[in-house]
């Protein structure tokens, strides 16, 4: 309706009832602010890794609870903080998929991550759209990609001895932050000897690490078969035998044990015979078992359930030996080093299932107990006895072990190294320089700026070492420029100098690098395409009289 100079709404449209999307309690925030907050939050949880990054980190000490902590190893400490922001818990997420990818460089990743951020964080105060962001950081790590795989050294055409020389570096360079560094030589060979024992499957489920409190941590063996801690035994186990040559195993899934039918099901009976008929039958069942154990010709049994009184002594009568409640996973191994066929039936059973094995003992480890089988002829299994000191000190050594096992899993399967120290990331950064000089319009700010973040990484190397960061960073980006440059890159050892680290023997498997960029690039692209945050209020009801919120929008 027209009145005079003005137009009045029509009644309908004044009168539109409110359309209610969220609950009452519901944030949301959106726009440039709330990504300015996601990033900060971010870059809060890098800087609380980024000082446990290279050989000279420091370590953390996380108490959760009544246990404590004390790690430098990314993904341990990620998984540890309480971390509730919901984009910081994206760090987290790309912590652990680094870890279970290829088990070393979770700190980089993170670090990286944060880096690519800050870069990414002026450029969305000035107003440049995220998307245009995405694009470019996307495109540099494609770049990165390229010129990794131009580089990178093989290693899979070179002879054994040299192949194995290089694995070795490759498992001595992801302990250099760790608090084992100082043993690394020693704990490199048994890495490399432990993978390759096993077959093209490289299965890590088939290495075990045992801790054992005490000792030195030279005093760490690798067992080339399957080692485990003696188990739960009843009496008649000490008169059995604990060692055996040429022992024959048997393995079996099913419990040993007489079990009163009473306590299962009810009977009535008449008189005295019939008890007694009703336990001879229990007793019969029992024994037709342990009978039809012996007749295979085995000298060890071993089960994943329980293996009672009455069998444990019936065994030892016949001088065999028997271990019940062992681990899932420690059976598993000893099936696949044996050749044993793990049996949940005695029915027909045959010595055919029976597993061999050179050695069977029982020694004492520590203040422990440990059964050892070796020389078993299909050894695809092995088994790393951990000694040490205090618990948290073995238990750092443990996920050290972890990573260097790892990285030379990786190393095998993808037969290529580059070096470290921050040398990769320096040559990553002058490819990308030079390449943004061929670009037009802001792909080539972004590229550049993409190009100075990865600089991050021999920065914090050289800022946890104490060094002057900045002059440290001027001679690596001069010596890049030249020919013999590309392997340069920190020299820990040598404060305010560069070192080839190729030549130092400082190297990593080329899939450790282009997992962390991947990682990290798609780790921020993800926060920076987050437009706005919701945060939904607790579901449970605190106050049931209340009436329902409503929320306009």
């Amino acid at each position: 309706r027209v009145h005079g100079d003005f137009t009045l709404p029509a009644m309908s449209n004044m009168l539109q009832p409110q359309v209610i999307l969220l609950k009452e309690g519901t944030d949301d925030s959106q726009g440039i602010g709330q990504l300015l907050t996601n990033i900060a939050a971010c870059l809060g949880v890098v800087d609380t890794v980024a000082t446990t990054l290279g050989p000279r980190g420091m370590d953390k000490l996380i108490k959760h609870g009544r246990q404590v902590t004390i790690s430098n190893d990314g993904a341990t400490i990620m998984n540890l903080l309480d971390i509730v922001h919901p984009a910081a818990k994206t760090m987290v997420d790309i912590a652990k998929s680094q870890d279970e990818e290829v088990g070393d460089g979770t700190t980089s990743v993170v670090v990286l991550a944060g880096a690519f951020l800050l870069a990414a964080r002026p450029f969305i105060e000035d107003g440049v759209h995220p998307q245009v962001i995405i694009r470019a950081f996307r495109r540099a790590a494609q770049l990165c990609m390229t010129r990794i795989n131009e580089i990178k050294v093989s290693v899979d055409a070179k002879p054994s001895a040299e192949r194995r020389h290089l694995l070795e570096q490759c498992a001595a360079t992801s302990m250099q932050s760790k608090l084992i560094h100082q043993q690394r030589e020693f704990f490199s060979r048994m890495v490399v000897d432990a993978v390759e024992v096993l077959d093209d499957s490289l299965d890590i489920n088939m290495l075990a690490i045992k801790k054992v409190p005490g000792a030195a941590l030279e005093d760490t063996m690798l067992v080339k078969g399957v080692a485990f801690k003696k188990t739960f035994s009843y009496a008649g186990f000490e008169q059995q035998p604990k060692a055996f040559d040429n022992a024959k195993v048997l393995l079996l899934n099913i419990e040993l044990e007489l079990k009163a039918e009473k306590d299962n099901a009810e009977i009535r009976i008449a008189d005295v015979a019939e008890y007694e008929r009703i336990v001879d039958a229990e007793f019969k069942i029992i024994t037709d078992k342990l009978d039809a154990i012996v007749a295979t010709g085995a000298q060890v049994i071993l089960s994943r359930f329980a293996i009672g009184d009455l069998a444990t002594q019936y065994f030892a009568d016949r001088q065999l030996f028997c271990a019940g409640r062992v681990v899932k996973d420690d059976l598993e191994r000893v099936a696949r080093a044996t050749g044993a066929k793990i049996q949940t039936s005695l029915a027909g059973v045959s010595p055919a299932v029976l597993g061999t094995c050179e050695r069977f003992e029982e020694r004492q480890v520590g203040d422990e107990r440990y059964n050892f089988f070796t020389g078993c002829p299909l050894t695809t299994t092995a088994t790393i006895v951990l000694r040490g000191g205090a618990q948290q000190f073995i238990d750092e050594a443990e996920r050290s072990l972890h990573d260097a096992i790892m990285v030379v899993r990786r190393a095998i399967r993808t037969p290529s190294v580059v070096a470290g120290g921050g040398a990769i990331e320096m040559e990553l950064s002058r490819y990308l320089r030079e390449h943004a000089r061929t670009i037009v319009g802001k792909q080539q700010i972004l590229i550049n700026a993409f190009a100075k973040s990865l600089e991050v990484i021999p920065r914090q190397l050289a800022i946890n070492a104490g060094f002057d960061s900045i002059d440290l960073l001027n001679m690596l980006r001069q010596k890049h420029t030249q020919e013999d440059g590309l392997w340069f890159g920190v020299d820990i050892n040598n404060e305010g100098s560069i070192c080839d680290c190729f030549k130092s023997f400082v190297w990593e498997p080329t899939l450790i690098k282009i997992n962390a960029i991947k990682a990290a690039v798609e780790a921020t692209n993800m926060i920076l395409s987050i437009d706005e945050t919701v945060k939904a209020p607790d579901n449970s009801p605190k106050d049931e009289s209340a009436l329902p919120g409503q929320r306009a929008m």
